[in-house]
């Protein structure tokens, strides 16, 4: 018959503890997420907007004029603006502008673009949230967003990081981070 308390072990780490800390953000206020937008980077801004879309929430963000990303334009499958100018500068202003809040994914200290984007949610009063995942794992970086969100009454998100170029791993965590938030989200 075998043990009914045994615990269920899969690659991401506990079933029972996931299914427990999905059931609690299921009742409790996490409910609110409406739309995630980024800026399209290749890495973690494109991971978050790959979630939404594997979710099925609505998604979008400001580009740089041309779609410009680091490995060539952005697909024109990913239905998003661009900016008539300004870059990268502009584009990363106003998507902050447009969310209610930014979450900023690395594997370090924030630097370069990351840094600008904690720099310009802290300029114009919003809310932003660094997730350094070379200090947590998966999970603690899942509880860590969905309590932020929650605590800040967040429909629209930014999602934004570390590029592919810098950080190889960045996309695959992000899109697994964004997508427990957004399914748990439903």
């Amino acid at each position: 018959m075998g043990n009914q308390n045994a615990i269920r072990k899969t690659s991401a780490g506990n079933l029972d503890e996931w299914c427990f800390i999905a059931k609690y953000l299921r009742f409790g206020s996490l409910k609110m997420i409406k739309k995630i937008i980024s800026g399209g980077q290749t890495g973690a801004d494109i991971a978050g907007i790959d979630a939404a879309i594997e979710c099925g929430f609505p998604y979008g963000g400001w580009l740089p004029q041309g779609r410009k990303t680091e490995k060539g334009p952005l697909s024109d499958k990913y239905k998003m603006q661009e900016v008539s100018s300004g870059g990268y500068p502009k584009r990363t202003e106003q998507n902050v502008i447009d969310s209610d809040g930014t979450v900023i994914f690395t594997h370090k200290k924030l630097a370069g673009g990351s840094r600008l984007t904690g720099d310009l949610a802290e300029s114009w009063g919003k809310p932003w949230l660094h997730i350094n995942l070379s200090q947590m794992t998966n999970k603690e970086a899942f509880i860590s967003l969905s309590k932020w969100v929650g605590k800040n009454i967040i429909e629209i998100l930014n999602v934004a990081g570390s590029r592919a170029s810098k950080d190889t791993d960045i996309y695959g965590k992000v899109l697994l981070i964004v997508e427990m938030l957004l399914n748990n989200n439903k």
